[in-house]
């Protein structure tokens, strides 16, 4: 049996809140592991995703995943919104460290948390019980390797991090490179791959390009000449994100994590193929 989880941003406006909680309703049935609900850049959206993952408790079955970074906050800030959370029921955290607003390089704020190691060990000191973690199979892109990153990993496994998700990744053998690079590491928590199942294959590009993730010659093959056929980008992002699913759990992972980027059906196809 594989362990979904699904990722939604907040909304910005009425429409799209509909289209957030439409998405929701879609793939509860397939009875994720958790759904998790972003903070945007330089914690932008934080009353919006109090409110999101506030909604979920109340009005749904669902298990929340409320994100949490420490950029351009203090850390009595970053520890009142720890304290919300906790009021409204929220058990799982999904701790990191947030880009800059305008994604320069970071900066910690003068009173904050310096990185997501500080803010994991504050999260496990209020008594968070579930502390998932980011990680990067082809390295943070201010990091200088991966072997660096694998270190900061275990500096958050220490802190008290349980779980950590993949930047989101277009091959599987990068996957299994970086997992035998965890397992020699000493590494044991649950390394959830991302997985961003897409029709837009220029936005994922263009997302692609800015963390550092791999774009296989053979997927900007499949999407060569279908900019205006939406369908026929639909059943290529089926068939790939299928495929991609299936060649991870015959590899023995039982986690798989989902971008939706609040769009449901893909995800909803290709889940409910996998069984």
């Amino acid at each position: 049996m594989v362990n979904l989880s699904f990722e939604f941003f907040p909304p910005k406006t009425e429409e799209s809140e509909k289209k957030l909680w439409s998405s929701i309703k879609h793939l509860a049935p397939l009875n994720p592991k958790f759904v998790s609900v972003t903070y945007g850049s330089g914690g932008s959206t934080r009353n919006r995703t109090h409110k999101c993952v506030e909604k979920i408790i109340n009005e749904t079955n669902l298990k929340p995943a409320a994100h949490l970074t420490c950029v351009s906050s203090s850390k009595m800030e970053v520890d009142q919104v720890i304290e919300n959370y906790h009021e409204i029921g929220v058990k799982h955290i999904v701790a990191l460290r947030g880009d800059m607003p305008n994604m320069g390089t970071f900066e910690p704020h003068p009173e904050g948390y310096s990185d997501s190691v500080e803010l994991v060990k504050t999260l496990h000191n209020f008594g968070v019980s579930e502390i998932t973690v980011a990680t990067y199979p082809e390295k943070h892109p201010e990091s200088k390797s991966i072997d660096d990153d694998i270190e900061f990993l275990k500096r958050k496994i220490n802190a008290g991090a349980n779980r950590a998700i993949t930047q989101f990744v277009f091959d599987a053998e990068i996957l299994f490179r970086f997992r035998d690079k965890i397992e020699a590491a000493g590494i044991n928590i649950p390394i959830i791959p991302g997985i961003m199942p897409t029709t837009n294959f220029k936005n994922v590009k263009n997302m692609a390009q800015k963390c550092g993730a791999t774009i296989p010659n053979w997927l900007e093959k499949k999407y060569e000449g279908l900019d205006d056929d939406l369908k026929a980008r639909r059943e290529v992002a089926k068939e790939v994100g299928l495929d991609f699913c299936k060649k991870l759990i015959s590899n023995d992972y039982i986690n798989l994590h989902f971008y939706t980027l609040n769009q449901a059906d893909l995800t909803y196809d290709i889940c409910s193929s996998l069984y």
